[in-house]
């Protein structure tokens, strides 16, 4: 049996969480386990329930800095590399370690090199860049001291875009060995027919977003364009789902839109629910603005296209070439409220095109984008023996998480 380590010693990624990176890491967690290894999982956040089909995986808690200044808390970031180190001589011998890279962890690649053994680091931003953009980095040396460690240990690169492809490529040690693997979905929680837990009345349009809510996911975008929408299709409801620090803010918007009556939110929700809340929508929205860098692989759009939404997005980064216009989605311009509005309407009023982008969306991403396809590459890449899914855990994975 084949023995992986993963890691993710980022505090901020709850493993066990509702977050996006949450899902991102239990997809992941779930596809090895139905591969036929046996996980070891190593984090810093594994508070909360263990979700359905992660049960056979063996939990090592890392420790998590304290509480205090930035730079004492990255400054003790960093000296957790020795207990990831002890917990691993402990567990293993593995015959892969795969790692979800994080601002100030080394160890674990530096373990494989040191065992002779694959090291794969999943790259999901630039975090140096975000982390000072968007929070706080005292000690940006370190971390870009720490990245070139790390990405030198790593017998290969996961980016989950080509945007963060070349900002890795900006790293002589990480050169000839990053590797772009997008996002999938796990085709079993997204059963045809689904019962909507959030049925709208006959007749009702509704717009939906999935995600947490934060600025540079365009809700404001998205509630000017629903008003302008609401206006010519009064029959049109807004269903939100998430939570986030911008919450307050587009609930107000709302309220002056004077459209609180056609808009709900579900607040934070399990990823377990958010199958049957997709059947609750229409079309899916991912009302991006303008980028001057836009690295995401954004999961939200592979669910809305795997539960057969019509999905209208933002042409931007990986979503030009995972919508092809007319085709499978509706692409506009970032930012462009009245665009987004036109590209809802259409879909509301054409019911033939809202079949057929939604048919065609489930097929690109079931043959293209899924996680057990990404694990498959994961493998490839460690040298590790690949091929079709066991019938018996293909059942399994396919049903454990759709109940």
């Amino acid at each position: 049996m084949t023995r992986i380590a993963y890691i993710s010693a980022d505090h901020g990624v709850p493993i066990f969480g509702r977050k996006g990176c949450s899902v991102h890491a239990q997809e992941v967690l779930r596809a090895l386990v139905a591969r036929g290894a046996q996980v070891n999982l190593f984090t810093s956040s594994a508070e909360g329930e263990v979700p359905s089909g992660l049960s056979p995986i063996t939990v090592h808690v890392l420790p998590r800095p304290p509480k205090g200044e930035p730079l004492e808390r990255e400054h003790a970031a960093q000296a957790g590399n020795v207990a990831l180190r002890e917990q691993l001589e402990a567990a293993g011998p593995f015959d892969l370690i795969y790692e979800r890279y994080s601002l100030w962890s080394y160890a674990g690649l530096e373990f494989a090199n040191d065992h002779g053994v694959p090291g794969l680091l999943e790259v999901n931003a630039p975090l140096i860049e975000e982390q000072a953009q968007y929070r706080v980095l005292a000690d940006r040396a370190a971390a870009e001291q720490t990245a070139e460690r790390v990405f030198k240990a790593a017998t290969a690169l996961l980016a989950v875009s080509s945007e963060v492809a070349n900002y890795l490529e900006s790293f002589p040690v990480a050169q000839g060995k990053i590797h772009v693997v997008p996002n999938g979905v796990a085709p079993g929680r997204f059963p045809e027919n689904l019962k909507p837990a959030c049925p709208a009345p006959p007749g009702v349009f509704t717009v939906g977003f999935v995600g947490t809510l934060k600025p540079w996911h365009g809700l404001g975008i998205l509630v000017q364009a629903f008003a302008l929408l609401h206006r010519s299709q009064p029959g049109s409801r807004l269903l939100i789902v998430g939570d986030g620090p911008e919450r307050e803010k587009i609930e107000l918007a709302i309220k002056m839109g004077n459209l609180a009556h056609a808009a709900q939110f579900t607040g934070s929700v399990p990823s377990s629910e958010v199958p049957a809340l997709l059947a609750s929508m229409d079309v899916g929205v991912a009302p991006y603005p303008r980028f001057a860098n836009f690295y995401f692989s954004p999961l939200k759009v592979y669910e809305y296209m795997a539960a057969s939404l019509p999905v209208v997005a933002s042409r931007i980064g990986q979503l030009e070439t995972l919508i092809v216009p007319e085709r499978n989605g509706l692409l506009v311009r970032p930012g462009d409220a009245e665009a987004l509005a036109a590209a809802l309407e259409r879909v509301k009023t054409e019911p033939e095109l809202r079949e057929r982008l939604g048919r065609q969306a489930r097929e690109t991403v079931l043959r293209n984008h899924t996680w057990d396809q990404v694990v498959e590459r994961v493998f490839q890449l460690a040298g590790l023996p690949t091929g079709p899914l066991p019938e018996s855990r293909l059942t399994h994975s396919l049903n454990h998480v759709s109940r």
